[in-house]
C-alpha cells in the first residue's frame, strides 16, 4: 500500500431538516390547531482514530467528505429523521489543521474528534403555540451544517527515531532488531516512505521505532525528502543519530544531520537521543575505535555512544537496553512536566460570550453580528412575516432594536444579519 502522509479535504456536515407548518385536520374537530413537527438534526463528520490505519490513502482520491441531511418535520408533530454521522477513519498520529489552525491532534487510539457538525433542525408550528400566538403560520428552517477546507498530517507515534544520512544503515538496523521489512540496498535513498517496526526486548516488552528516509543538507528546508518526513520524529521520546563508521568525514556526517535537527520547526537536536557507529564489521577494530574517538571530541558527554554491525548483530543488544532504560526516563520526565502543568484547581470561566452582539452602520445599512444573533438569523423565514416578527422581537428583547434605534436607524433602514435582510 502507497503511503501518503498528507492530504487536503472538504469536510461539510449535514444540513438540518425544515419545521412544517401544519395544522390538525380530523373530523369532528373544530379548530385542531398547529401540529407542524421539527425538522431533523443533520448528520456529523467525525474522524477516528484507528491504528489499523497506517496511511492518508483513503484520501487521495476522496476530497470530500459529507454527512447526511436531516429530514424535515412532518404533520401530527412528526419529527424529522436526523441525517447519519460520516464516521471515517484515520491513522492514530493524525493532526487536523484549518489553514494554519490546529483544530485536533488524533494521538490515540479510538479517539474522536467532530471535524463538521451538523446543523440543528428547524422548529415546526407546533412549537410556538404560547397564549398570545394561537396559530402560528411559521416553521424554521433547518441550520447549514459546517462546512470547511481542512488538511491532514500525519506524524507516526514511536518511541525511538532513527535519523543519519542516506545509507547510514538505518533500514538494515531496524530490520534486524524488528518486525519491520524496509527496502534495503547498498545505495543511498532506499528508502523513500517511513517505516515502523517493534523491537521486542526481553523483560522489558515492546519498543516501537521509526525509520524515515535519508536526510541531507538543507533537508529541514525542503530540500531532497527533508521536511516531508522530519515531522514523523516530531514526537519520539529519543532518537537514535546513525553514523556510517565507514565515512570519510565521520564527523562532518554528525555535523550535517545535527545541523538539520536543529533548523527543523521543532528544535530536534535538544531531543533525547543514542549517537550509534553503524557497519562496524567492514572495518578493522582500531578504525573504529578512531572513529568513536573523533565523535566523542563533539558529542556532549551526557550522550552515549555505541558502535554496532546489524548484518553481524553486533552490539544490538546493548543498544536496545540503553535505547529502552532512555525512553523509560524520558517518557517518565514528560508525565511529570504534563502533572506539575495541570491546575490543581478547575478554572472557572465566567464570562459568557454566546450573547454578546455588535451593531456597525455602513450608510443606511446595519449590520449585526453576534454567536447567538447569527443562529436566530439563520433560522428565520424571510419571506414569512411571521417569522421574521419573531426575529424582531428577540433582537427587541435583548436590546439590539433600542441600539439601532440610538444609532439613528429610521423604518426603512437595512438590517443585515448573518443569512439575510429584512428593512427596519
Amino acid at each position: 500500500m502507497k503511503f501518503i502522509d498528507t492530504a487536503q479535504i472538504t469536510v461539510t456536515a449535514g444540513d438540518g431538516g425544515s419545521g412544517r407548518v401544519s395544522f390538525r385536520h380530523e373530523k369532528f374537530i373544530d379548530r385542531g390547531g398547529p401540529d407542524g413537527g421539527d425538522g431533523g438534526d443533520g448528520g456529523d463528520v467525525v474522524l477516528i482514530a484507528s491504528r489499523n490505519q497506517n496511511t492518508l490513502i483513503n484520501f487521495r482520491f476522496r476530497k470530500e467528505v459529507t454527512a447526511k441531511d436531516g429530514g424535515d418535520g412532518g404533520k401530527t408533530r412528526r419529527h424529522g429523521r436526523n441525517g447519519l454521522p460520516t464516521r471515517q477513519m484515520v491513522p492514530v498520529g493524525t493532526v487536523v489543521y484549518e489553514g494554519d489552525e490546529e483544530l485536533a491532534d488524533l494521538a490515540e487510539d479510538g479517539q474522536e474528534f467532530v471535524v463538521a457538525k451538523g446543523g440543528r433542525g428547524g422548529f415546526g408550528n407546533a412549537h410556538f403555540i404560547s397564549s398570545v400566538r394561537q396559530a402560528p403560520k411559521f416553521s424554521e428552517p433547518g441550520e447549514p451544517g459546517d462546512s470547511k477546507a481542512v488538511r491532514l498530517e500525519l506524524k507516526l507515534i514511536a518511541d525511538v527515531g532513527l535519523a543519519g544520512l542516506p545509507n547510514a544503515g538505518k533500514s538494515t538496523f531496524l530490520s534486524v532488531v524488528s518486525n519491520a521489512k524496509p527496502e534495503i540496498a547498498d545505495y543511498p535513498f532506499t528508502t523513500l516512505t517511513p517505516n515502523l517496526g517493534v523491537a521486542d526486548i526481553a523483560g522489558a516488552g515492546g519498543m516501537l521505532i521509526a525509520d524515515i528516509p535519508g536526510l541531507i543538507e538543507g533537508a529541514a528546508a525542503g530540500k531532497g525528502l527533508g521536511d516531508e518526513f522530519l515531522r514523523h520524529i516530531e514526537r519520539t521520546a529519543v532518537l537514535l543519530h546513525l553514523v556510517d563508521v565507514m565515512s570519510d568525514d565521520i564527523v562532518g556526517d554528525y555535523k550535517t544531520i545535527e545541523k538539520e535537527l536543529a533548523a527543523y520547526a521543532i528544535d530536534l537536536s535538544k531531543r533525547a537521543k543514542i549517537v550509534v557507529l553503524t557497519k562496524t564489521d567492514q572495518s578493522l577494530p582500531e578504525f573504529v575505535a578512531e572513529a568513536e574517538k573523533k565523535l566523542r571530541k563533539i558529542v556532549p558527554k551526557d550522550i552515549q555512544i555505541f558502535a554496532i554491525s546489524s548484518q553481524a548483530h553486533k552490539g544490538l543488544k546493548e543498544l536496545l537496553y540503553a535505547t529502552n532504560e532512555l525512553v523509560r526516563q524520558e517518557r517518565a520526565k514528560a508525565e511529570e512536566t504534563k502533572i506539575a502543568n495541570e491546575p490543581s484547581v478547575p478554572v472557572l470561566r465566567l464570562e459568557n460570550t454566546e450573547d454578546e452582539w455588535t451593531v456597525d452602520k455602513l450608510g443606511k445599512e446595519f449590520h449585526v453580528r453576534g454567536p447567538k444573533m447569527d443562529r436566530f438569523a439563520t433560522r428565520t423565514d424571510y419571506t414569512n412575516d411571521e417569522s421574521l416578527a419573531r426575529l424582531r422581537d428577540i433582537m427587541r428583547k435583548v436590546g439590539i432594536l433600542h441600539e439601532l434605534s440610538r444609532m439613528g436607524a429610521k423604518p426603512g433602514d437595512v438590517i443585515i444579519v448573518k443569512n439575510g435582510s429584512f428593512e427596519l
